[in-house]
């Protein structure tokens, strides 16, 4: 006996094939529309359907897609009983279906039910020769067109708009998507009809969701992007009005996707917070580095007449060993501070990452290293200490996240970005170099993620980690111009890609760089408001053989120029002063004398306002705590300047 289901609205005709088709001996289930017939469908499996083409809660053209989009069901024969037949002849074909019937005088199109049944008994499951069975039967209304012309419409018009719509019944089935709507959740369409509006979105957001319906029902409501709920990896901002016509009830839903928004909201908080910590980092750092450039320079002073094999050597050997570590920490304080750029020349990226990846990778044999280089790589404007510094501490990120070994993927490129690409970085847009550093090791939550660029964030335990590394890696990439991103996932790995600015300039080859301690006997004006700093500094100059003049300020520097200018060979300037600054007395000293050789000093690097400086012609800059040897060589690098 064929099982047969038939789905029609109206309900004479739900009633009149329901009996004819039983007197025939046929076992027969009926539903009101197609969100019905798709909740029967999940226990009944019918041989045929007659289908409603105009029917509320998913029409017949819907619910014959879904049938055929089901494997289960992809032998039905599908029949078309419908009304509108007469106005608009449907395309069998798209409908996935086998026969249409026009609705007509009931012994007509009883006539014609058997027909299609006696094809199906016999086996004949194509389609009839004739497109619609008893045509010839029914009046064309010219009121009917007219309304199917109006349902046309507004398909279009919902078809075109920017944001998704839903029509939920009252107890929240999903009974029509537009084409956003389907394409924003990430679904068919055919798994979408029939859905419960909730089981869209996050379990813990349901709740939230049920309720809301409810109180929608009454009167319309609004969830705004400031709580927005989360559907398909995106945030919506939601409206639900409430439909009641004639007694039919029903729920527009409204989804906009405020995820773009909401991230760059997330990214522009992100880079004000980065910006403050930066500040306040950068302070401690200057300050830090002051007291480092103390203790550095009494033991340089020291250790200038102590022979190597007096007791006390080593031990000022160590003094000067801690506070390289010391001025270690204060560069990626400063490199997190957006302050780590001393020495910038055009570079060849590959070169970089090819010897510090193989200098890393000779220690960390576990470790297995892939490398892809672009040929031709566009060079980049970097200074290239804290380039490698940056890519060091992310191949010891890298190694720590890989405890039993694993792969380390390195990759450069040449990309354009776009100005819609890196506008939430407030970088222009432009040519890029960039540089992909993938582990598979242990990855990192969303929490973990969000943090790993703030300085002294650690996973590592009390006393293993300062948390500066990937906080200086964040700034030295920001103070080059560039940006960073991060993706990770639990258990899946992790990778970081680096941008940085092409330049037009060529990368020129490395200088060996003198080991030589470099003396002379120029005069020198020093200055410097930090009594410790003169002191020392002036004992370091003269141990070198320089005539030393020290002022304490910029006005007494001032004052002490203007009288020993012709004698004066170089002026060594602290930045940061009271009263007049660094840069209003370098400014001053230019004007008296065009020729004058200055070399800025300061605790803080060469970014910002040392760069303003340097911009204006001084001649050099030296990042305080520095030792003996490094103002040698850079002394005498500026005087023998021609």
């Amino acid at each position: 006996m064929k099982k047969i289901l038939v789905v029609d609205n109206n309900r004479v005709i739900l009633k009149f094939m329901t009996d004819y088709l039983e007197k025939k001996g046929y076992q027969v289930m009926s539903a009101e529309d197609g969100l019905s017939a798709l909740e029967a469908l999940r226990s009944y499996t019918p041989d045929v359907m007659f289908v409603d083409l105009i029917m509320p809660n998913i029409g017949g053209k819907k619910l014959c897609q879904i049938v055929r989009s089901m494997p289960h069901l992809s032998q039905v024969y599908i029949v078309i009983l419908s009304a509108v037949a007469a106005e608009e002849v449907p395309e069998l074909d798209e409908l996935g279906a086998n026969a249409c019937i026009a609705k007509g005088p009931f012994p007509v199109m009883a006539r014609n039910v058997m027909s299609v049944l006696d094809r199906v008994e016999k086996g004949e499951p194509g389609p009839l020769p004739a497109k619609v069975m008893g045509l010839e039967s029914v009046r064309r209304r010219a009121i009917t067109k007219e309304l199917l012309s109006a349902r046309k419409h507004f398909e279009v018009i919902l078809g075109s708009m920017s944001e998704g719509i839903l029509e939920v019944t009252p107890d929240g089935k999903i009974v029509y998507a537009n084409p956003v709507a389907i394409s924003l959740l990430g679904r068919p369409e055919e798994q979408l009809l029939a859905l419960d509006l909730d089981q869209l979105f996050r379990e813990e957001d349901r709740p939230r969701i049920k309720k809301l319906m409810e109180e929608a029902k009454v009167s319309p409501l609004e969830i705004p992007d400031d709580f927005p709920l989360t559907a398909n990896g995106r945030q919506f901002s939601i409206k639900i009005l409430p439909v009641n016509e004639n007694g039919d009830k029903a729920l527009i839903v409204i989804l906009d996707d405020v995820s773009l928004r909401k991230r760059m909201e997330a990214q522009l908080i992100q880079a004000q917070k980065m910006e403050a910590i930066g500040t306040l980092a950068g302070g401690i750092a200057h300050d830090f580095n002051n007291l480092l450039m103390g203790i550095q320079g009494y033991a340089s002073l020291v250790l200038m007449n102590t022979d190597s094999t007096d007791p006390r050597f080593s031990h000022l050997k160590g003094i000067e060993e801690m506070v390289q570590r010391g001025s270690d920490l204060t560069k990626q304080l400063l490199g997190f501070a957006r302050g780590g750029k001393y020495d910038v020349k055009p570079t060849d990226l590959n070169e970089i990452i090819h010897k510090s990846s193989a200098m890393f990778g000779r220690t960390r044999k576990e470790i297995m290293i892939r490398e892809k280089y672009q040929k031709d790589l566009w060079s980049v404007e970097v200074d290239r200490g804290q380039i490698e510094q940056a890519l060091l501490n992310l191949y010891v990120n890298a190694w720590q996240a890989m405890p039993s070994g694993g792969d380390l993927y390195l990759q450069t490129e040449n990309v354009t970005l776009d100005e819609t690409y890196v506008k939430p970085f407030k970088i222009k847009p432009g040519e890029y170099v960039k540089i992909t550093i993938t582990d598979t090791g242990v990855g990192m939550d969303e929490r973990t993620r969000q943090k790993i660029f703030e300085p002294f964030f650690t996973t590592k335990s009390m006393g293993r980690g300062t948390g500066l590394g990937l906080a200086s890696v964040y700034g030295i990439i920001k103070n080059h111009g560039g940006f960073i991103n991060v993706y990770s996932e639990k258990d899946q790995g992790t990778t970081f890609t680096i941008y940085l600015p092409a330049s037009k300039k060529r990368a020129p080859r490395d200088k060996s760089v003198s080991a030589q301690i470099l003396t002379g006997s120029e005069t020198v004006l020093l200055v410097d408001d930090e009594h410790m700093i003169l002191e020392v500094a002036k004992g370091m100059l003269e141990s070198l053989g320089y005539q030393v003049l020290p002022a304490r300020n910029g006005k007494e520097a001032l004052e002490i120029y203007r009288e020993n200018q012709e004698k004066i060979d170089l002026v060594i300037l602290d930045m940061i002063m009271p009263g007049i600054s660094g840069g209003e007395t370098f400014d001053s000293i230019k004007s008296m004398n065009p020729e004058a050789k200055v070399l800025l000093s300061s605790g803080y690097s060469i970014d910002g306002q040392a760069k303003e400086i340097m911009g204006r012609g001084c001649d050099g800059f030296i990042q305080k705590p520095f030792d003996v040897k490094t103002l040698s060589l850079k002394v005498r690098e500026i005087l023998d300047k021609e």
